[in-house]
């Protein structure tokens, strides 16, 4: 499988270089030249079969040309060692916990995956340079590229977050590792920390270096989030509620979104897509007017969602010809303010007694009063609310239990590397790697 750039002025790319490089060479996101389209028959049966065996089936098709089944196999396996149930919220609207992994957040998964593809390609690579891989964070996606690849031979990781804008919990989860791991408070938005990263990738003085991101501008973090798309549609087939399936994903650089929509696109039957949105609205606004206006971030309860100019954007639009009436047509949006997250952790607690995190509440909001007879929904619940403790036992009035994998996190050391929002500043950081 070759990989094209979205800008469209890159070389074709093996899957090795585009994960390995991360950014294409004129700054585009890299894409599958093509999607395959998975049999009917798997869809016929796919309620028959297990998590791994759906994901290695997927797998396959995305996968299969360019690492050997046995190895492909493996991987998936291992990144996979936890479910992604679905479970009841009301009677029409069922909640995919994504929130099972290692750091109970969705990009577990992802970030499993391509920190065992990379170090399969490190192992059969020539060249034995350390890989440097640059992550920015809102929150959860530090946690999971860190977590994923703490002790990764051949690997160091720097995640960059802006400094107190992510919850506590969250930060201890990337902070308090050590080892390959370093954590980049920078003082500034999560915007900040994305341009960082990408103006990095582009630096002609630091082509010593073997720089790529784990951020879902990667293509092996991005296309296995498909996985538990397919895993959704075959648990609701099995309740006999997969006819008029609705998927909602909060959004924040839209990632998550965009790998559900390649599942559509490899024949998963879903009747349309809904996009939340808290205050960071730029998509939401784009479905309203068709204009793309990206503008700075503001902070919000649903800190994972803080993107003023989401880098898959670019993505979603390729995948739909930049047709905005056709991408209109399968992907409706709806936005939430912090007053509407909170009373929607309240009132669903309240009436249905499930506990939402401020991600999933967004979610939630977005399909409630919006969903057409015979319709059921999924929505992703991407965080486990004890991430956010104090948000959540305020809005909906009862404790939460903070999980031991959490509590050990927070028992450890906070360390980070202070570092201002210019380039400058970054790039002398990055010049003294080896």
């Amino acid at each position: 499988m070759k990989y094209y750039s979205t800008n469209g002025k890159a070389p074709l790319a093996s899957l090795e270089k585009a994960v390995v490089r991360g950014l294409a060479e004129d700054r585009g996101l890299y894409m599958p030249e093509r999607i395959p389209v998975l049999p009917p028959e798997f869809f016929a049966h796919i309620q028959t079969l297990t998590f791994k065996e759906i994901a290695c089936t997927v797998a396959d098709g995305l996968f299969g040309e360019d690492v050997p089944a046995k190895e492909l196999h493996r991987i998936v396996k291992e990144t996979l060692s936890f479910d992604c149930p679905v479970v009841p919220v009301t009677r029409s609207i069922y909640a995919l916990e994504l929130f099972h992994g290692p750091t109970l957040a969705f990009k577990d998964v992802g970030a499993r995956f391509m920190a065992r593809l990379l170090s399969h390609f490190t192992r059969t690579s020539r060249d034995r340079r350390t890989i440097h891989v640059l992550v920015a964070t809102s929150g959860d996606t530090g946690s999971a590229v860190a977590n994923g690849f703490l002790g990764v031979e051949g690997v160091r990781v720097h995640v960059l977050y802006p400094e107190g804008k992510v919850s506590s919990i969250q930060e201890s989860q990337f902070t308090t590792l050590g080892k390959n791991i370093t954590a980049l408070a920078v003082k500034g938005t999560f915007d900040d920390c994305q341009a960082l990263v990408k103006n990095a990738f582009m630096d002609p003085d630091l082509e010593h270096l073997r720089l790529t991101s784990a951020n879902s501008i990667n293509v092996a973090r991005l296309l296995p989030q498909s996985f538990y798309y397919f895993h959704a549609y075959a648990q609701m087939k099995r309740l006999g509620l997969a006819d008029q399936l609705v998927v909602c994903v909060p959004s924040g650089n839209f990632g998550n979104l965009c790998a559900a929509l390649i599942a559509k696109r490899m024949g998963l039957p879903v009747k349309r897509f809904v996009a939340a949105n808290n205050a960071n609205d730029v998509f939401y606004q784009y479905l309203q007017t068709g204009a793309y206006s990206p503008r700075p971030s503001i902070p919000t309860l649903a800190n994972a969602m803080d993107v003023g100019d989401p880098s898959n954007f670019a993505r979603i639009v390729e995948l739909y010809g930049h047709d905005w009436q056709t991408l209109c047509a399968e992907i409706s949006g709806d936005t939430s303010d912090d007053l509407q997250i909170r009373s929607a952790i309240a009132d669903c607690k309240r009436q249905y007694g499930y506990l939402l995190d401020p991600h999933g509440a967004c979610a939630y909001r977005a399909v409630y009063h919006n969903l057409s007879p015979g319709e059921a929904a999924v929505i992703c619940e991407t965080a486990h609310p004890a991430k956010f403790k104090d948000t959540v036992e305020d809005a909906a009035g009862v404790p939460v239990t903070v999980p031991e994998r959490l509590q050990a996190f927070m028992r450890g050391q906070k360390q980070s590397v202070p570092m201002g929002r210019d380039y400058a500043s970054f790039k002398n950081y990055l010049s003294k790697l080896k």
